[in-house]
């Protein structure tokens, strides 16, 4: 096996030497697990890092609890320290191993016993090294050593981390190849930090928009009428789709349920079952889809409702809405989404955690309805919204795969 990447700056033809982790790494320092509230610090409040803060491959230190009181603030050692790497050494399969580089000091936010804190040695470029140990051959490679009885939880010692074999070039490659792939890293976290005001934005504008907080006008500039206050079963064709566990078949129609509604307000057909054409012909004579029509969850996932773009399946345990006159489903799938729905939610469900709507529920649900005028202005506006959104979230999956693509290459 060659120990040089396939792709390399042209300046450097030296061979990559051969050696294990703990010539990079000097030390792996855990912190200890303290009683913490849900919420994120404020200010400088002492907190504790989640195991999630390093599941994306970026150091996300807004993924912390504070911590309860002063007493489990004395119990806290090892705070989040410039120039490190953490690691996840207990977590689930495809997370175990997990890492990120640290960029500053945070003094007030320490690790849990579940997160390492990798300390580097003088001689090497630390940012290099954080990209050797999430590059997609290391991060494999520490998965392997994971062992553990549950299914769910798998753990990597220090040795299984400090003995594992690499290769690495001198310190100039290692700097020349650290400050390209930063380049890539700052364009991703620049999109990551624009997606996330846009939806912030979007979420502001809902909010304004549905208390009727802001309004839109007329064309003539004249005011829209008052927005009523509707049942959703009087102004929509609501019904749902079968509640029999057809037979599943290798070839067939799709069967969608609650599972394949994404909180993105796509379908998700990943996991799908199929049916036969006789029982795909069953289940629409009473609920057969059209594009444009709503699906919203009624068990197990709870909501996250979808308007349709495409056709050619049947439905199970959800609610599928069908546009009738007074209300457009285009203004409607945004209603859908608002906290004045998730609120009717938690009155029927008393607080608890929702698991079954019936149909008379979502028949129930109140609606703010202005005219049709006003909902497609609101309609539009969203829609718009929305669009950006996705052009954004390409552009991030596409920076994303390309960091990936490199570092597959220019790693041995």
């Amino acid at each position: 096996m060659s120990n040089v990447p396939k792709l390399r700056f042209s300046e450097f033809e030296d061979d990559w030497d051969e050696s294990q982790l703990s010539r990079l790494i000097k030390s792996l320092d855990a912190g200890v697990s303290v009683n913490s509230t849900n919420r994120p610090c404020k200010n400088n409040e002492q907190a504790i890092l989640k195991t999630s803060c390093v599941s994306n491959g970026y150091f996300e230190v807004n993924a912390n609890k504070a911590v309860v009181s002063a007493d489990e603030a004395l119990r806290l050692k090892e705070a989040v320290s410039a120039n490190t790497i953490i690691i996840s050494r207990m977590n689930t399969p495809a997370l175990v191993g997990a890492n990120a580089f640290v960029k500053v000091d945070t003094p007030n936010i320490f690790l849990p016993d579940r997160l390492w804190s990798a300390k580097l040695h003088k001689a090497v470029c630390p940012e290099w090294v954080a990209l050797l140990t999430s590059s997609p051959k290391i991060r494999g490679r520490l998965s392997a050593r994971a062992t553990g009885t549950s299914g769910s939880m798998k753990n990597i010692t220090k040795g299984d981390v400090l003995t594992l074999p690499v290769t690495h070039p001198k310190l100039k490659e290692q700097q020349k190849i650290a400050a390209f792939l930063t380049a890539v890293d700052t364009k991703i976290e620049q999109l990551t930090k624009k997606e996330q005001l846009l939806q912030q934005y979007k979420k502001g504008v809902m909010q304004k928009l549905f208390s009727q907080e802001v309004r839109f006008k007329a064309d003539d500039g004249s005011e829209f009428p008052d927005w009523e206050e509707k049942a959703l079963g009087s102004v929509s064709d609501v019904r749902d789709g079968t509640h029999e566990s057809p037979k599943y078949t290798l070839k067939g129609y799709p069967l969608v349920t609650s599972k394949n509604l994404g909180s993105n307000g796509r379908l998700n057909l990943t996991n799908v079952s199929l049916i036969s054409e006789k029982d795909y012909t069953a289940i629409n004579r009473r609920s057969k889809v059209a594009k444009g029509d709503i699906l919203f969850g009624m068990i197990g996932t709870i909501g996250n409702p979808v308007r349709l773009t495409s056709e050619d399946f049947a439905i199970k345990n959800v609610a599928l809405i069908k546009e009738l006159d007074v209300l457009e489903n285009s203004y409607l799938i945004h209603y859908l989404a608002t906290a004045h729905i998730a609120q009717q939610f938690y009155r029927q469900n008393a607080g608890g955690t929702q698991k079954f709507l019936s149909l008379s529920v979502v028949r129930a649900l109140l609606i703010k309805l202005p005219c049709k005028m006003e909902q497609v202005k609101i309609s539009k506006f969203l829609t718009e919204l929305d669009l950006r959104l996705e052009q954004l979230a390409q552009q991030l999956e596409a920076a994303k795969t390309f960091k990936k693509g490199l570092l597959q290459q220019m790693f041995v």
